[in-house]
């Protein structure tokens, strides 16, 4: 019966992976696809079902990264991120804020399926190459130190690096340039008392700085 089977959402821009991973879930017996979206918002209007599982890629349009790991599972759903988005600050931060699991876009079809299953009996899974990283997100979680005040920029430039953007990505995004960014995050790091990246996106994610505005959206 289709209640029995594994309800699973799709979340990415690019047409022919969001294509091909949508035909790899209905073709397996046991799984039926929710919603097919090239963004949070656009899942979050076509879902059907609340605590589908929702394959994510990180560079999506409108929230992303980070930031659309925390508003998927905000919405009850458990998420398992397929990206190709691997560096260590992106895998961090997914799993920082949540996800269930992650995988590279190397992945096939059996393993996407085989995480699935995996996300749907509560464990989770990782990509064994990514394994050390999830390792390193563990003692971030638990002491991610108390919430500081920020001024507006800052708390838009500590969200943009919770994304898991670069120096360069952020002065882009906020048409500042990168010598200023850079001092907004050394005023970060002194009010925070946290130098590594990894660190402050975990606290941007405890502290709901990841989500104060989507990084697409932030104005200069």
């Amino acid at each position: 019966m289709e209640t029995e089977r594994i309800r699973v959402g799709v979340v990415e821009d690019h047409p022919l992976y969001r294509a091909a991973v949508t035909r790899v879930l209905e073709e397996a017996p046991d799984i039926v696809v929710d919603a097919v979206a090239e963004s949070v918002a656009q899942f979050a209007a076509r879902s059907r079902w609340p605590g589908s599982i929702v394959v994510l890629d990180l560079g999506i349009p409108g929230v992303r990264g980070a930031a659309a790991v925390m508003e998927m599972v905000r919405r009850g759903h458990p998420v398992l991120v397929v990206t190709a988005q691997t560096d260590r600050a992106e895998v961090l931060g997914a799993m920082l804020a949540g996800a269930r699991g992650f995988l590279g876009k190397d992945a096939d079809g059996e393993e996407i399926l085989h995480a699935v299953r995996e996300v749907a009996a509560g464990r989770s899974h990782v990509a064994s190459k990514l394994a050390d990283v999830v390792l390193e997100a563990a003692p971030l979680k638990r002491s991610p130190g108390a919430r500081i005040d920020l001024s507006h920029r800052e708390a838009e430039v500590l969200a943009r690096l919770a994304a898991g953007e670069r120096d360069q990505d952020i002065a882009v995004g906020l048409r500042i340039s990168i010598r200023t960014v850079r001092s907004y995050l050394d005023r970060i790091r002194d009010k925070t008392g946290l130098r590594r990246r990894p660190a402050l996106t975990a606290y941007a994610i405890e502290h709901g700085f990841a989500t104060c505005s989507a990084p697409d959206r932030l104005s200069a």
